[in-house]
C-alpha cells in the first residue's frame, strides 16, 4: 500500500507536467510567429534557481514576461542552464552534497519552456586554478574569497545557508564540499555569462530573486557593467508576481508621501485583513496555517498572574529575506540571546516567544531554528516564558491583542499589529521598515535601551502615523505591486508549488488586454514603476 500511495501522484505529476508541455509548445509556436522589430536591444532572462521539472510559479512569471515582449517585437534571449553547473541549489541533496542534480530532466524542460525562442545556453567546464585555490581553505576563508575580482564567497554564501537550512554552518567536510562545487559553478557562470555579453548588448537582465548564486552571479556582472537588472519574487497575493529594479528579497516600494487610503481602498483593505486574521491566506502556494486556535483558559489565566505580556515573533533563519534584516544583529539568534538576557532580568513580564510556522514546513524543515535554540536555552524552565512552536496554531492576533507590545525581528506579523494599534519594536531591517511603521532604533545598544524603556512605562502609546503608514504599505504590497498573473497561470492540481499555462489566447498577452502585462512592459521597456493604480 505504502508504494502504491507513493506511485499514484508521481504517475499524476507526470501527466499534468505531459498536458502543460503540450500548451507551453503550442503558446510557443504562436508567440515564435510575431516578427521581431529590427533595431532593439534584447531582454535577456535567467532563472536557473527556479525549477528542476515542471513549472514553478517564478518559471512561470518569467515565461509569460518573455512572451508579452516577443509578441511587441522585442527581441528575447533566455540564458539557460545545459549543465552548466557542478551543483545547484535546486538540485542539491542536503545530506549527500556528492550528488550530482539531475541534469536530464531539467534540461528536458528547458527544450520545452524555450522551444521556438532565442536561446544561448552554458555547460559546465571545471576551473584547475580556482579548485587548487580553494582545495584547502576553511569556511570563514571560504566566505570572504575572491577569485579575479569576483567575490565568489559572498555570492553563494545565501545559497549555501538557504539549501542547508540553516544561518551557522558548519566547518565540515561536506559543507565545505558543497560551497566549492557552489563556487566552481558560480566561476563557470561568470565566465560564459561575460562571454555571452561580449556578443550581445541587452536592454537590460531580468532574474529571478538575485540572492541565489546563479542568479546573483550575473546580476553582480551586469551592475558592474551598468547594465539594468529587474528582479522578480512573488508576491503577496495568490498567483502574483513582484517586479523591482532593486533587490525583490528586500521589496523597495516608493509610495507617494501623500498617498492615504480612501473609503473603498480601506474597505478593500479590511475585507482582506478579516481573512488573513482567520489564518485565510497563502504565498508562493503555502497555505501556512491549517487552523488557527483561541487562546486556551488556561493560557490567559496564566497570563492573567503577569504584570504585562510580550510577544516575541520570530522568522526562519535561512530565508533569502535575512540578509537584509541583519543590520542592528548579525543574525536572528544574537537578537534572541539579547532577549533572553532581558527575559531572565524582568520575571514580573510574561514573555511568549513564537516559532514562525514555516520552520517546520514539510520539505523544508529548519536545521538551526528556533525550537532548537529554546531547547539549547532551556527556556521552558523559565517562568515567564511560553514557547509556541511552529506547529501550534494559537492565534497570533489575540496574542497581540493581550500585549502590552510586541516585539519582531523581521516578521510580516509587526505590520499586523502596528495595524492593530498596538506598539512594535523591531529589530531587524523588514520590509515595512522602509515606511515609518513600528517602532525601529537605529543600533543594537538603541535597541536594548528601547526595549527597557517599553518595559518599565506604565503605558506605550503607538502612534496613529505607524498604524496609517502600515495599512497603506499592506495596501501597496497586495493591490499596487503584487502583479496578478491569474489569467495565465493556474495550479496544476498535482505538484504543490507549480502551475500550468492556461489556455489563453494571445492577446490576452497584450497591454490592450492585461494591466498586469501593461504594467510590465512599461516597466521593462520604458523604465517605469511596477506598480498597478491604487
Amino acid at each position: 500500500m505504502k508504494q502504491v500511495s507513493r506511485i499514484l501522484p508521481a504517475i499524476r505529476r507526470r501527466k499534468a507536467q505531459a498536458k502543460n508541455n503540450r500548451q507551453l509548445s503550442r503558446l510557443a509556436k504562436k508567440v515564435n510567429q510575431v516578427p521581431t522589430k529590427a533595431g532593439e536591444a534584447p531582454v535577456v532572462f535567467f532563472n536557473a534557481s527556479t525549477r528542476l521539472g515542471g513549472l514553478s510559479l517564478n518559471a512561470g512569471f518569467s515565461l509569460v514576461t518573455s512572451w508579452a515582449l516577443r509578441l511587441q517585437g522585442i527581441p528575447v534571449v533566455h540564458f539557460v542552464c545545459d549543465a552548466g553547473m557542478s551543483r545547484c541549489v535546486l538540485g542539491t541533496r542536503q545530506d549527500d552534497p556528492s550528488y550530482s542534480p539531475p541534469c536530464a530532466a531539467c534540461k528536458a524542460q528547458s527544450r520545452i519552456n524555450f522551444s521556438n525562442a532565442q536561446v544561448r545556453r552554458f555547460r559546465f567546464h571545471p576551473d584547475n586554478s580556482l579548485e587548487n585555490a580553494i582545495k584547502s581553505l576553511a569556511l570563514a576563508e571560504l566566505e570572504n574569497f575572491s577569485f579575479q575580482g569576483m567575490p565568489l564567497g559572498r555570492l553563494v554564501m545565501p545559497s549555501l545557508r538557504w539549501i542547508l537550512r540553516r544561518h551557522h554552518l558548519v566547518d565540515d567536510e561536506p559543507t565545505r564540499y558543497l560551497c566549492q562545487q557552489y563556487m566552481l559553478s558560480a566561476w563557470n557562470i561568470t565566465q560564459k555569462f561575460q562571454a555571452f555579453l561580449e556578443q550581445v548588448s541587452p536592454r537590460c537582465l531580468v532574474i529571478f530573486n538575485g540572492q541565489f548564486f546563479p542568479e546573483a552571479t550575473v546580476r553582480y556582472i551586469c551592475l558592474e557593467r551598468g547594465i539594468r537588472v529587474i528582479s522578480h519574487e512573488v508576491g503577496l497575493m495568490p498567483f502574483s508576481g513582484f517586479f523591482t529594479d532593486g533587490e525583490a528579497t528586500a521589496y523597495p516600494i516608493d509610495i507617494p508621501v501623500d498617498f492615504t487610503l480612501d473609503d473603498r481602498q480601506n474597505a478593500r483593505l479590511d475585507a482582506y485583513l478579516s481573512n488573513r486574521f482567520q489564518g485565510h491566506f497563502s504565498m508562493a502556494g503555502v497555505q501556512f496555517w491549517p487552523e488557527i486556535r483561541n487562546l486556551s483558559p488556561e493560557f490567559t489565566q496564566r497570563a492573567a498572574g503577569f504584570k504585562q505580556v510580550v510577544p516575541v515573533f520570530t522568522n526562519v533563519v535561512f530565508d533569502t529575506s535575512q540578509g537584509h534584516a541583519n543590520t542592528l544583529y548579525g543574525n536572528l539568534f544574537e537578537w534572541l540571546d539579547d532577549v533572553l538576557q532581558v527575559i531572565r532580568a524582568n520575571p514580573e513580564t510574561l514573555f511568549v516567544i513564537r516559532a514562525h510556522p514555516d520552520e517546520l514546513r514539510q520539505g523544508k524543515e529548519s536545521r538551526e531554528s528556533v525550537a532548537g535554540w529554546a531547547s539549547a536555552n532551556s527556556i521552558t524552565d523559565l517562568p515567564n516564558v511560553i514557547f509556541i512552536n511552529s506547529t501550534d496554531y494559537i492565534s497570533s492576533y489575540e496574542l497581540i491583542q493581550l500585549s502590552k507590545f510586541v516585539m519582531v525581528y523581521n516578521s510580516t506579523i509587526g505590520l499586523e499589529a502596528s495595524i492593530l494599534g498596538k506598539p512594535v519594536l523591531c529589530a531587524g531591517k523588514a520590509r515595512f521598515t522602509q515606511i515609518n511603521s513600528v517602532f525601529f532604533p537605529e543600533s543594537r545598544a538603541k535597541f536594548l535601551e528601547t526595549l527597557d524603556q517599553f518595559l518599565y512605562a506604565e503605558e506605550i502609546q503607538a502612534p496613529e502615523e505607524h498604524r496609517l503608514n502600515g495599512r497603506k504599505f499592506l495596501y501597496y504590497q497586495l493591490y499596487c505591486t503584487s502583479l496578478p498573473f491569474d489569467a495565465f497561470l493556474e495550479d496544476d492540481r498535482a505538484w504543490r508549488g507549480y502551475v500550468r499555462v492556461k489556455q489563453t489566447p494571445l492577446s490576452a498577452l497584450t497591454p490592450e488586454t492585461s494591466e498586469t502585462i501593461r504594467v510590465i512592459l512599461d516597466g521593462i521597456i520604458k523604465g517605469q514603476p511596477f506598480l498597478l493604480q491604487p
